[in-house]
């Protein structure tokens, strides 16, 4: 009988694997030690960024400590928290290579699993956006999250099945084109509905989601969940009534 051989990894130039972080230090070792083992699957050139968003356990010490062992590590330090859309602009900011991934410092993704977005590049892909298999949570969340992906998903008119899956890898020169404004977890929404008005080609790919062990989640905080919702109402306004992108020149 016949041997068939695995299927090679398919290469691509280069990435910068990137992760925003706010009191993750039970998680973040190991989504950075993942990433560059995901990253040498891929790529000879890469490099991992993580944005250290204000926070006030041993996040800040366990990444000095992984930097001075890793110099393929970049750590960014907000001295205090500013969001989650501004710790994601920062990586993509900082990021130097021709694509970018990037996912949550609170291993609800395995980086492991980037490759398979890399399988999913075609010329004419720009963006391979994740897709939950199924979504490992309670079921209070589990019910929150499907409304709100029912609500954003016809306000905003977006085509994607998953919205929300903050795992994804893109071309890094759009953002040369597309300028991002959200401070908060609403910057995922404005991304995608940029990118999909500016007519960017997505693929989609499924990933697993698993029950956070370590930390809480911001999101399902009632305060955060009204902040969200006034964040989501002025994107709306901004992006679909106004459309302001559709009138703003990309850059040269």
């Amino acid at each position: 009988m016949t041997e068939t051989s695995a299927k090679p990894t398919q290469k691509i130039s280069s990435i910068s694997a990137i992760f925003p972080a706010y009191n993750d230090a039970g998680t973040i070792p190991s989504m950075v030690l993942t990433a560059l083992i995901a990253l040498r699957q891929v790529t000879d050139d890469y490099e991992v960024i993580v944005t250290n968003d204000g926070s006030k356990d041993a996040t800040g010490a366990v990444l000095a400590e992984l930097a001075s062992r890793f110099p393929e590590l970049k750590v960014i330090t907000h001295e205090t928290n500013k969001g989650y859309g501004c710790a994601l602009r920062s990586g993509f900011g900082a990021a130097t290579k021709d694509w970018i991934f990037y996912t949550d410092g609170d291993a609800q993704y395995n980086a492991l699993e980037m490759p398979k977005l890399v399988e999913a590049l075609r010329d004419d892909v720009d963006v391979v956006n994740g897709y939950k298999i199924s979504r490992n949570d309670t079921w209070y969340r589990i019910l929150i999250g499907r409304i709100y992906h029912h609500i954003v998903k016809i306000a905003f008119g977006f085509k994607l099945r998953d919205v929300d899956c903050d795992f994804r890898l893109i071309r890094r020169d759009i953002f040369d084109n597309i300028p991002l404004e959200s401070h908060t977890g609403t910057i995922c929404l404005e991304m995608v509905k940029k990118f999909q008005d500016a007519g960017y080609t997505f693929a989609e790919v499924p990933v697993n989601h698993y029950h956070r062990s370590y930390g809480k989640s911001q999101f399902f905080r009632p305060k955060h969940l009204w902040t969200t919702f006034k964040h989501l109402s002025q994107l709306w306004w901004k992006l679909v009534v106004k459309k302001e992108h559709l009138q703003e020149k990309p850059k040269s």
